[in-house]
């Protein structure tokens, strides 16, 4: 490894972590909302775009519309509702080039440790060159993580009994090969996420379609079909001028998705039956009981949407099934199922998720400490206790992850707003009060459960509560009194054996 030396310009007041979809948007909302304020972007991988650029297994597509997926200054154009991983991707490209974002994206530049000095004020960066291993350090007043909460180099992917034995191929959607040809083969996909019904209809089309695909699950998902164009959208973006009629439709889309999600959590068996007859229609009763009625209420996990009932299409057509079973180990010819039935296959793909991981695997330190996360509450869900000039974006679990995104962009701009305003160099959140620990994220799901542990906290008020209410939060977010919330950081003794840069 080496170390260069650091340089004035490898100083910046804010530094964004993650060129996705996220990170782009941060830039925008600094750029116009905080003008002046320097900033880069660095990015571990060597393009932009982040899970729309990494994902490349067939069909992949956004689960929420993408006129609230989508940037709010920059209107979603194209017909689909859900639309499919390219189109997002140069949607998110044309975002930086078009407001000059580009320019300011390091590339190949993955953080790998961030240490707060209280003296000074500024974070100082370890970053690595993904490429070539070196090691080099910058230093920023305040540091962004737009990375998300997933682990995107090591995956959710369970020790399969005789998984040496099959002698067909096991993939893992994210890890996509490129030289995969599934035309004609039988496929069987592990699990019953929003990958796995992406990928059963979408390897059963066009010319190099597989022979038959078989979705596996041991416990069933609530799904729903959804339309695959917004028709109302189509006809306000017929007579009305481009920005009007965005406006128009997201504001429609942001009342429709809080109104079914609040239906779910608030009435579960009535929502129950409308999930239930909706899937009935496509596949009948008798399926719908046996594969697509889960032991959990709707919302305790994201609900999966399947544009046009796809997914309910392909199984109707009967060349694909879902099977609802343990597995028993792999066996040279396909899966042995505890039932005793064996799936045989030629591919398998273990569509069995993603693990989590905290701001994209920093983990923050002040002063040399390093910050124990699960002691810590997350303020407005953005900023952390104990941990200065720091926030964190993350998105909504029951509607578009960039509604919540877009509204922490905002809300860490009038921050350093302030803080240049009152002469701050560094501050964090304070409760007034003790708070009552909960869980940052309020969901049953495996993936969840088994890593929330490793995560920040939220309290039980606001503005320490991690609300899923988009309508709430753009009343309050913004209005937060950071007068009495955020409190200045007086300087600290540093560890011993830490030397600020």
């Amino acid at each position: 490894m080496s170390t260069r030396e650091q340089t004035p310009s490898d100083h910046v007041d804010v530094v964004i972590v993650g060129a996705g979809l996220s990170g782009v948007g941060a830039a925008y909302r600094l750029q116009t909302e905080a003008p002046g304020t320097s900033y880069t972007i660095l990015e571990g991988r060597t393009a932009l775009g982040g899970t729309w650029d990494l994902f490349r297994y067939p069909g992949i597509r956004s689960d929420s519309d993408m006129y609230t997926l989508g940037y709010s200054f920059k209107p979603w154009r194209d017909g689909k509702a859900l639309a499919d991983g390219a189109s997002i991707l140069e949607y998110i490209r044309e975002t930086a080039d078009e407001f000059g974002i580009e320019e300011h994206i390091r590339y190949a530049s993955k953080v790998v440790d961030a240490d707060f000095d209280t003296e000074s004020g500024h974070w100082t960066l370890t970053i690595e060159d993904t490429t070539t291993g070196d090691r080099r350090s910058m230093t920023c007043g305040f540091l962004y993580s737009c990375a998300g909460y997933y682990d995107y180099d090591d995956p959710q992917a369970p020790e399969f009994p005789g998984a040496e034995t099959f002698t067909g191929r096991v993939v893992h959607p994210q890890f996509w090969p490129t030289d995969l040809d599934h035309d004609g083969s039988r496929v069987v996909v592990i699990g019953s996420g929003a990958t796995a019904v992406t990928l059963v209809p979408a390897m059963l089309a066009g010319d190099e379609a597989a022979a038959h695909v078989t979705m596996l699950q041991r416990t069933p998902t609530w799904i729903s079909a959804v339309p695959s164009t917004d028709k109302l959208a189509e006809r306000l973006k017929s007579v009305l001028p481009a920005k009007v009629a965005h406006r128009a439709v997201r504001a429609k889309n942001i009342a429709f998705s809080t109104a079914v999600y609040q239906f779910c959590r608030r009435w579960p068996e009535k929502a129950r039956t409308v999930l239930t007859a909706n899937v009935a229609k496509f596949v009948g009763e008798d399926q719908t009981a046996a594969h697509f009625t889960p032991p959990y209420d709707p919302w305790d996990q994201r609900l999966c949407a399947v544009p046009g009932g796809d997914l309910f299409r392909s199984i109707t057509s009967g060349r694909a099934e879902v099977v609802t079973d343990h597995i028993e180990r792999f066996v040279p010819e396909g899966i042995l199922l505890r039932s005793g039935r064996i799936l045989e296959a030629d591919i398998i793909v273990t569509a069995t998720g993603l693990r989590l991981s905290a701001f994209g695997g920093i983990r923050p330190s002040v002063d040399g400490e390093q910050v124990v996360l699960s002691d810590q509450f997350v303020w407005n869900g953005a900023m952390i206790t104990g941990i200065p000039n720091f926030a964190i974006c993350i998105g909504y679990t029951n509607a578009s992850w960039t509604l919540r995104a877009d509204l922490t962009h905002r809300l860490v701009c009038k921050v350093i707003n302030w803080m240049g305003r009152n002469g701050h160099r560094a501050v964090e959140p304070a409760p007034d009060a003790e708070l009552t620990p909960q869980p940052l994220l309020d969901l049953s799901s495996g993936y969840v459960q088994r890593a929330i542990d490793a995560f920040p906290r939220q309290g039980d008020r606001r503005p320490w509560q991690v609300r899923q209410n988009y309508v709430l939060d753009s009343i309050t977010t913004l209005r937060t009194d950071l007068d009495t919330t955020l409190r200045p950081v007086p300087a600290r003794r540093r560890a011993p054996g830490r030397v600020a840069v």
